[in-house]
């Protein structure tokens, strides 16, 4: 490490990429120190926005550059292959959920990454956000669960463009995306966290005429309860997510940044268990990132990636029974 911040290298130069350097500038133990572009031109013009000292544009020279770690935020289909050639070179990887395409992908990275000696985490906002620990640690007033819906359904700004006939990269299964791979997986993340591995899944999705899955809905089975998965890039959320309690509720707002947590005694008022919230909770990942790798604190990266290997075991399961299938698996 570079004194006593860890190096971080930026693969790709989006929104989301944006997001997370934004965030890095105020977190404690970690800077970019360089940026990855297929042009020039884009990655000097993200890295002068974010003071970048390095840029590049090929991938062998940027990681074998002297970064400790790698933050990848490429189309889905690349997160795999890059976040692996990373982990040869000998960087820890913090790769933009979902983690990879399905989970023998993640599987064959985890023992990669073990044999390295490098850290691999899926950044899963939620995952790391103590908001979802306050409502795990809420559960048990709940008293017995009995239902469980997790929404996170958002009309995607370039969905009118594909209306148009345009089919921008959002909209391309070319290139690993569907609605349950780029938004699904917080719902289903979510529902992990809270309640494990269910018994048993059923599935449908709307298929768009190009191949691109628009929206879909998974009902998982647990003992004494169901859970209901719904997701959407093709139309808006019009409830929060919900866990139901035969003595009370939680409410959780939007999936990815959990804005509030709310508890709702059976016959009694809503109570704020949130906490306070940061700009942007992209934060908590992070941290927990900067620990993982230094084996300090309670960090715990079996937990976060058993909880991805579970997503994506799902997810698999919910793309099988509705034939979606992506190039090159």
């Amino acid at each position: 490490m570079n004194g006593t911040n860890l190096t971080l290298g930026v693969i790709g130069t989006n929104f989301v990429a944006d997001w997370l350097c934004e965030t890095a500038c105020r977190t404690e133990g970690i800077e970019c120190a360089a940026v990855y572009s297929r042009t020039e031109e884009k990655g000097r013009a993200f890295a002068d926005v974010h003071g970048i000292p390095a840029v590049y544009t090929d991938m062998e020279a940027f990681l074998s550059s002297p970064i400790d770690a790698v933050y990848i935020a490429s189309p889905n289909f690349l997160h795999f292959p890059q976040a692996m050639d990373a982990v040869r070179h000998g960087k820890h990887v913090l790769v933009e959920k979902p983690a990879c395409l399905n989970e023998g992908q993640f599987r064959e990275l985890l023992s990669a990454a073990e044999k390295k000696g490098v850290v691999v985490l899926e950044a899963m906002r939620p995952g790391h956000d103590p908001a979802m620990e306050r409502a795990r640690a809420a559960l048990s007033s709940l008293g017995v669960i009995r239902r469980a819906v997790f929404d996170f359904c958002q009309y995607s700004s370039r969905y009118d463009r594909y209306k148009q006939g345009e089919i921008l990269n959002a909209f391309n299964p070319a290139l690993g995306n569907a609605a349950l791979m780029d938004i699904g997986v917080y719902a289903v993340h979510c529902c992990v966290m809270l309640f494990g591995a269910p018994e048993s899944i059923s599935a449908r999705s709307v298929i768009l005429p190009n191949g691109m899955e628009g929206m879909g809905t998974a009902f998982l089975t647990y003992p004494g309860m169901q859970a209901e998965i719904v997701w959407s890039k093709i139309t808006d959320s019009v409830n929060p997510s919900a866990v139901i309690g035969e003595d009370g509720a939680l409410l959780l707002g939007k999936l990815s940044t959990l804005e509030w947590v709310r508890r709702i005694p059976r016959g009694g008022e809503p109570e704020e268990i949130g906490g306070e919230r940061p700009e942007n909770n992209m934060a908590y990942e992070l941290a927990d990132f900067v620990s993982a790798v230094r084996g300090e604190g309670n960090a715990d990266s079996a937990v976060w990636q058993n909880n991805t290997l579970e997503t994506l075991r799902i997810m698999d399961e919910i793309r099988r029974q509705n034939g979606i299938v992506f190039p090159g698996e």
